[in-house]
């Protein structure tokens, strides 16, 4: 049985000496919201804030996911209160190719010049002469669009080479997008949405696992329908768990490549999230959620 204290394992990434464990935590939450603006303005509670990522720390986690346009700049900024200076394990992953517009949209940020001043404005607010893992945001929200990304990723590569960036990765691509990209750069990890109702990244995760690369599945309970819900509800309800630490569990069964960042901005629900190591899948249950996948609307 797996321990809360393993965070499910261990994955290293492909080409470093970064070892993680696979379960981290996604920072995108710990910022406010200003009426409809989402990810917005600093939190209601900023030591509650502090104290999720301190606890974060203290169970274990050494990977956190964050973005310099969450807030604006308001993640960076908390975790810099929180955790500066970083334990010596501690991989901080961010994002750049979007910003945030004044009405609380998210438009693209992918010019050379954006992709530099976004790389200075992680650094800056983290805290940091280098960043651990830059991730290259491209698509839409939900899914890959086959569209031109020489110039930013270049643009990132340069900064690598310059030592202000000691790791790529990708965000919300396909396999030929990936292709395209390791002939720029190396890759180390890809963050797309998966999940166990959303399965179109199957064959993709595969292949990253035979490869050695890192995926990343963002959204654990995003694009159910009532009924693939009602089915996740159902099995929960047989383990004792929550719905969120049996799609977590799930997901930390379905491939060793895979690494989760669940977000929150409750120590509750933290604590629940990272329990979800803890929990096992027996077959019949594996093949009760595997069946969500196909489960109609």
């Amino acid at each position: 049985m797996t321990k809360q204290s393993d965070l499910g394992g261990t994955l290293t990434l492909r080409g470093t000496s970064i070892t993680l464990k696979r379960m981290g935590y996604g920072a995108m939450q710990l910022a406010g919201r200003d009426g409809d603006k989402l990810v917005w303005g600093p939190p209601r509670d900023v030591p509650g804030s502090i104290a999720v990522l301190r606890k974060a720390i203290a169970a274990g986690v050494n990977h956190i996911d964050t973005s310099d346009f969450y807030g604006p700049h308001v993640t960076n900024q908390l975790i810099k209160q929180a955790l500066h200076p970083y334990p010596d394990d501690l991989v901080i992953v961010t994002k750049v190719g979007a910003r945030r517009g004044g009405d609380g949209s998210w438009p693209h940020a992918r010019s050379r010049q954006e992709i530099i001043d976004a790389v200075h404005d992680n650094l800056r607010n983290l805290g940091v002469d280098a960043l651990d893992v830059v991730n290259l945001r491209l698509g839409g929200f939900s899914e890959p669009v086959d569209e031109p990304f020489e110039e930013p990723l270049t643009a990132l590569a340069e900064l690598k080479q310059q030592g202000l960036i000691r790791h790529l990765g990708l965000s919300t691509v396909s396999a030929k997008q990936l292709a395209e990209a390791q002939g720029i750069t190396e890759i180390v990890c890809i963050q797309n949405l998966y999940n166990v109702a959303q399965r179109t990244d199957d064959g993709f995760i595969d292949s990253l696992a035979a490869e050695g690369i890192a995926y990343v599945p963002y959204f654990p309970l995003g694009g159910f329908s009532p009924l693939q819900s009602s089915k996740l509800n159902a099995v929960a309800a047989t383990l004792g768990a929550t719905p969120m630490q049996v799609a977590l569990a799930w997901l930390l069964r379905r491939s060793p490549n895979l690494l989760l960042i669940p977000g929150t901005s409750s120590v509750k629900h933290l604590q629940e999230n990272l329990a979800a190591a803890a929990i096992e899948l027996p077959e019949e249950t594996l093949a009760d959620l595997n069946s969500i996948g196909s489960a109609n609307a």
